[in-house]
């Protein structure tokens, strides 16, 4: 069963952020807004057995898993946060609703109204004055970049080599409310939260009582905070309303403008970006191989063509050039779209480089690594010291090629790969008829 002839794999789409906030016409989980009546041309390509909730819920086969797609995220993408963030925020509203009546009203909702209020009195605000230094100040004296005086300062000229005392470790531990000055599990601190809290000129309310109040704390360091080890990509204004509401509340709907663009991308981006790059069934030197197999097929096709012409057979003999035709023509229209058709006779696909050393590799470091990936406190998302990647560096041409191979078992992505090789065929079929047809044409040469 394949789907209609005239399917098109999802595009490609960029990362854009201006339009985001203007699409707001739906509903999605976190109370925030989406276009979901643009879903079918943005997400033009993926079938609803692909859906990006049928995978966050677990609905769906590899490679089409949700580990798969945060493996996309982290290698590929380079933004796991997004995805890591969406998961913690679902499972927090969990939580939160699971609470009892009287624990709920101890942290009260952040309304639309408070957030439009706060956005528009950041708005009417100042923008904060500049400090700069007196030497810099005397480098671009007399410019256009000159600096007004008041914000230069002097600066002081300190070794820059001295090691700063270092801070008592228990000193004020024990005067300190939980939600004031949050711990991890590890026993390190995270200060990360109050350092964004006072850029913002917020501070977060003492000896709270509020539910969840450390859980947000760690929130806000390992997401919100400027320097964060899994920093969103929020814009300062968003980053200061966030951290304004969480000062007030730890409702989930203290989250809601920025639940609303983490999803908006994770699903009109992300999502469309990884069915694309599932769709491929080979790695970048197998394509690249079978893209090269098709010029040849077709080059062959065109050799045997004209040697046919220039003898003395018939015509009927030039019919014969249609076989490298055929070939090169649908393995190159495959191979173009990223998929290999001798992968795709077995409903194979190549193992990605970081699953094929996951055997090799000690099997309590893999588990360390797929935790941490869906750890909602973990470290950055880098894998640059990961092993697999040097040992996939040192692998030949000819060994990535000929890569160890994996069946597919999500039938909606073979359904779309079958999709595929159909309208390669089709219109190999198409131009293959035209150009033996204008050989077929041409008069015997007869010279042999």
């Amino acid at each position: 069963m394949v789907y209609s002839l005239t399917y098109r794999r999802p595009r490609h789409v960029e990362p854009k952020r201006g339009s985001i906030a203007s699409e707001k016409t739906g509903q999605s989980i976190g109370g925030s807004t989406l276009n979901h009546s643009q879903d079918t041309a943005i997400n033009y390509g993926i079938p609803e057995a692909l859906s990006f909730d049928r995978i966050i819920d677990g609905g769906t086969c590899p490679p089409c898993t949700t580990r798969d797609f945060m493996n996309y995220l982290i290698y590929i993408e380079h933004a796991a946060e997004n995805l890591q963030f969406f998961l913690w925020y679902k499972d927090y509203t969990k939580r939160f609703d699971q609470l009892s009546e009287n624990e709920r009203k101890l942290a009260p909702v952040w309304t639309a109204e408070q957030a439009e209020a706060q956005t528009l009195a950041m708005k009417d605000s100042p923008a904060p004055m500049k400090i700069i230094s007196a030497g810099t100040a005397a480098l671009f004296k007399g410019t256009d970049f000159a600096a007004p005086k008041a914000t230069v300062v002097e600066m002081g000229r300190g070794n820059p080599f001295n090691t700063p005392p270092m801070t008592p470790e228990n000193a004020e531990r024990d005067s300190l409310a939980p939600s004031e000055y949050p711990w991890s599990d590890s026993g390190s601190t995270l200060r990360s939260g109050f350092k964004a809290s006072d850029a913002a000129d917020i501070k977060l309310q003492p000896f709270t009582v509020q539910p969840f109040r450390e859980e947000i704390s760690r929130i806000i360091a390992t997401y919100i905070a400027d320097g964060a080890p899994r920093q969103l990509n929020l814009s300062s204004k968003e980053r200061a309303a966030l951290l304004h509401a969480l000062a007030m509340t730890t409702h989930p709907s203290a989250f809601r403008q920025v639940i609303h663009t983490v999803e908006w991308t994770l699903r009109h981006q992300a999502h469309q970006n990884f069915i694309r790059w599932t769709i491929c069934n080979g790695n970048r030197p197998r394509v690249i191989f079978a893209r090269g197999l098709g010029i040849v097929g077709i080059v062959g096709g065109i050799v045997a063509a004209i040697l046919i012409v220039l003898s003395n057979a018939g015509r009927g003999w030039r019919v014969l050039s249609a076989i490298g035709f055929m070939i090169g023509i649908a393995t190159l229209i495959a191979a173009w779209k990223g998929m290999c058709v001798v992968l795709h006779g077995m409903h194979h696909r190549h193992l990605r480089p970081w699953e094929l050393f996951a055997e090799d590799d000690d099997a309590s470091s893999v588990m360390e690594m797929k935790k941490g990936s869906f750890d909602s406190f973990g470290n950055s998302n880098s894998y640059e010291d990961q092993p697999w990647i040097a040992k996939y560096d040192k692998r030949n041409l000819i060994r990535k090629v000929f890569d160890r191979e994996v069946w597919i078992q999500e039938p909606a992505l073979r359904q779309i790969q079958d999709t595929i090789f159909l309208q390669a065929l089709l219109g190999s079929v198409i131009l293959t008829a035209i150009c033996v047809g204008i050989f077929v044409a041409l008069p015997n040469g007869r010279f042999y």
